[in-house]
């Protein structure tokens, strides 16, 4: 496994540099790059932030069942928690987007500092490397630290749609009732972290376009 680890790693940071480099033949920098997958990833967020809220709803609406067709009811909360799922994946997947283009930027900065004649000049691109990175730093620990959010509340919901999937009757309905305080209080730090995110993502931005 570890043989073929190293070739993918190669062929994957192979095509990544010849994606900055064409880029770059159109006058599109790794900066504006990492500007763009920043606003992505908070993009994503938003849309994880209802999906969550939705499914929340749709749990709602099932411990209250209180007549009518149970297996439809199961049938929506079944795809809300799909639907987390995919949405979770894909915070996941911008982030981690986030950080490929934010490395080889920092990377290309440093490198670039050797090239300059004019000592003053280096000097302050140094202190603005430090500086950005200084930012990055702090906006990808709030990222992170919202996507650790999702876990719980998708565990949570995986647990009661399976435990559903095989007693689905209104005494196992009311079996899960007392679960809901926790599935709410979940989705309720999991929305707050990634408003803390999202609210960084914006001023991270700002930064970067000198706003």
């Amino acid at each position: 496994m570890k043989k073929l680890i190293l070739p993918l790693l190669i062929l994957v940071t192979g095509c990544q540099s010849a994606y900055y480099a064409a880029m770059e033949k159109v006058g599109i920098e790794k900066r504006d790059i990492l500007v763009d997958r920043v606003e992505e990833a908070k993009d994503a967020q938003q849309d994880a932030q209802q999906q969550f809220s939705s499914a929340l709803e749709q749990f709602s609406d099932l411990i209250q069942f209180d007549g009518g067709e149970l297996q439809e009811v199961y049938n929506k909360l079944k795809d809300e928690y799909e639907a987390s799922e995919e949405s979770a994946l894909r915070v996941s997947s911008r982030i981690d987007k986030v950080e490929s283009v934010a490395e080889a930027l920092f990377d290309e900065w440093q490198d670039e500092l050797e090239k300059y004649s004019n000592e003053n000049l280096r000097r302050d691109s140094q202190r603005k490397l430090k500086d950005t990175e200084r930012r990055y730093s702090s906006l990808v620990k709030s990222l992170r630290k919202a996507e650790s959010k999702m876990a719980p509340v998708l565990s949570a919901l995986q647990d009661n749609v399976l435990y559903l999937k095989h007693n689905l009757n209104a005494a196992a309905v009311g079996a899960l009732q007392g679960e809901f305080g926790n599935i709410k209080r979940d989705v309720d730090q999991l929305i707050k972290e990634m408003n803390a995110a999202i609210a960084q993502s914006n001023e991270f931005i700002s930064n970067m376009k000198g706003g």
